[in-house]
């Protein structure tokens, strides 16, 4: 079944792939091949190059980013200090708090007002700053006005130490302005007074500087993470939400892609992480470009390619018609028509060639026919002085019965075996036989040689009953049979031959003699002629031919055999069923 479908594919394949298809697909591959190389190894190549560039440029811009606002922050911890217990504005508030005089106590808030003056207009980075008691949720000593929904518990945690906490980003509490800054709120600790914290804002444009530091040229977007992993601020709340874990956190990776963005990472010294977001459109933007120009170039040369594949093809397809004409002249026998002209040097010289070999032909047919007739001429004469097998065989007859009438048992039992295998060998003109036919063959064969030799050997032979009529090339048993009484069988020898049936016809001949070397194995199977001592002379390489040239590739002929235990002989035949013989 499964040969019979590759013999059908291949046939479709065959009559599919004509010529010019052929032509056009060895172009189409020896072009398109290279050119496809060329196009795969500069793609890769301009896309990593591509991809470090951008990568580079994000990491590059988001850690200026962040370090610009590690030191912002590192600016508010250390303005927010000189504000606590301790700092020189801190003392001062301590004082107020704890003079009992209003004269001093006025002097003294006089005093902290300047100072504070002093502190932001000497640090231009610090925006709103306040003191903020948080048990009655009231503020004092603000430098600016401040929103009336201002508060702090709402603010985005950022990073939280023992005495500090950060937010951010989120809009100003500044009422006179509402860019994004970052804040730090640091807790006083005064001595007869608890809840009184510092907040302090930066006066740090955020998001207007990130937005200008784009490396990719898009509209990339912006997510703060503290120092758990949750979103503290997100530029895309859609895909990020504040408040929610950023994926990826806890493995420590720096970029990666998630719901269409492209993301790159990076952590601050003090623990929080800025990320920043690039859709996969803008990333892949400048790389898509590049791709389509290189498309576009594509289909020209694929087109380019077909038009001389075509071209290709009409070159060598005209002259092939005049070749076909040339070939159509010779199957009507036209021998003396004109040459057919293609105006290709090369193949004007082949159809002249052609030509030549045309004639040539016609001379070998001319010369063929006279031998094939002097030969039936010679055939005849030959029958007419040839003996008649019919005589010779009468004539052993006559043999047989004189040994009959002297009683001689024996002569009897020879002439009357030998007659029958001559029957068999000569008086039969067909080329093929039966199972059946052969196996009585080989026992005549086998009764002869029990006759001539000196010893007794035994003899089994075991047929299956449905392969009898299978037919087969006549006469390719007995040298089978040949093989095992010449190669060293004596006394208490013995012949074993099985005929069976499986998927094919499996014939065995087993015998128990003294083996053949294997040297000599290659030999008995490939010889051009027999060993001659061995009867007729035909051996083993008679059957070898025959069922080559009779069965192809489909039957096997296999010999094995060991020193002193004997040699087996396995041949394996197509059943091809009860067909007529001759």
């Amino acid at each position: 079944m499964m040969n019979a479908m590759k013999t059908r594919w291949k046939a479709r394949i065959y009559h599919y792939l004509t010529l010019k298809r052929r032509i056009m697909i060895i172009f189409l591959f020896s072009s398109l091949i290279p050119f496809v190389s060329i196009v795969l190894i500069s793609y890769f190549t301009i896309y990593s190059i591509l991809t470090n560039k951008i990568q580079n440029g994000i990491q590059s811009n988001l850690k200026q980013v962040e370090l610009s606002l590690e030191n912002s922050i590192n600016n508010l911890n250390h303005v927010s200090q000189q504000f606590a217990v301790g700092g020189s504005v801190g003392n001062k508030l301590s004082e107020m708090l704890s003079a009992e005089e209003p004269f001093e106590r006025a002097k003294t808030l006089s005093d902290l007002k300047e100072e504070l003056g002093l502190i932001t207009f000497t640090n231009p980075s610090i925006g709103l700053a306040m003191y903020y008691f948080v048990n009655d949720r009231h503020y004092e000593l603000e430098n600016t006005g401040v929103k009336d929904s201002f508060a702090p518990e709402k603010l985005p945690l950022l990073a939280q130490y023992s005495q500090i906490s950060y937010y951010g980003p989120h809009v100003s509490n500044n009422r006179f302005d509402n860019q994004y800054v970052l804040s730090a709120m640091r807790k006083v600790d005064l001595p007869n007074l608890d809840g009184v914290y510092i907040y302090m804002e930066t006066g740090f444009k955020l998001t207007q500087n990130i937005l200008n530091n784009d490396a990719v040229g898009g509209s990339a977007s912006h997510v703060f993470v503290d120092n758990d992993g949750r979103i503290a601020y997100s530029d895309a709340p859609d895909s990020f939400q504040i408040g929610t874990k950023f994926p990826h956190f806890d493995q420590a990776k720096s970029s990666g892609t998630e719901q269409g963005f492209y993301w790159f990472k990076e952590t601050s010294n003090q623990g929080w992480s800025i990320v920043s977001l690039t859709s996969k459109a803008d990333y892949n933007r400048e790389m898509n470009r590049w791709f389509v120009q290189i498309g576009l170039f594509s289909l020209l040369f694929l087109g380019m390619s077909l038009l001389l594949g075509w071209l290709l093809w009409k070159m060598v397809y005209r002259p092939l018609r005049g070749f076909h004409r040339e070939i159509e002249q010779m199957a009507d026998s036209r021998i003396g028509s004109p040459a057919a002209r293609t105006h290709i040097p090369e193949f004007d010289l082949l159809v002249r060639r052609f030509q030549q070999m045309k004639h040539q032909i016609w001379e070998l047919f001319r010369e063929v026919e006279a031998k094939e007739k002097r030969r039936a001429d010679l055939e005849v004469e030959k029958l007419l002085y040839q003996i008649n097998p019919h005589f010779l065989m009468n004539s052993l007859d006559t043999v047989r019965w004189i040994a009959v009438m002297n009683g001689q048992e024996e002569i009897d039992r020879l002439v009357s075996s030998l007659n029958k295998l001559l029957h068999y060998n000569l008086g039969k003109l067909g080329q093929t036989s039966t199972i059946q036919e052969e196996i009585d063959a080989v026992k005549q064969y086998l009764i002869l040689q029990q006759i001539r030799y000196d010893f007794q050997f035994d003899v089994h032979i075991h047929v299956d009953q449905e392969v009898l009529d299978v037919p087969i090339p006549r006469f390719i048993l007995q040298p089978l049979v040949e093989n095992a009484l010449y190669h060293g069988l004596d006394d208490d020898g013995y012949i074993q031959v099985d005929v069976r049936q499986s998927d094919q016809i499996e014939i065995s001949i087993r015998d128990n003699g003294a083996g053949i070397p294997e040297d000599k194995i290659e030999a008995l199977l490939s010889a051009e002629v027999g060993n001659r001592s061995a009867g007729m002379g035909i051996g083993m390489s008679y059957v070898n031919r025959i069922i080559g040239m009779h069965y192809g590739g489909r039957a096997k002929l296999e010999l094995s055999s060991r020193l002193g235990e004997g040699t087996t002989i396995k041949l394996s035949l197509p059943n091809e069923g009860g067909a007529d013989h001759d």
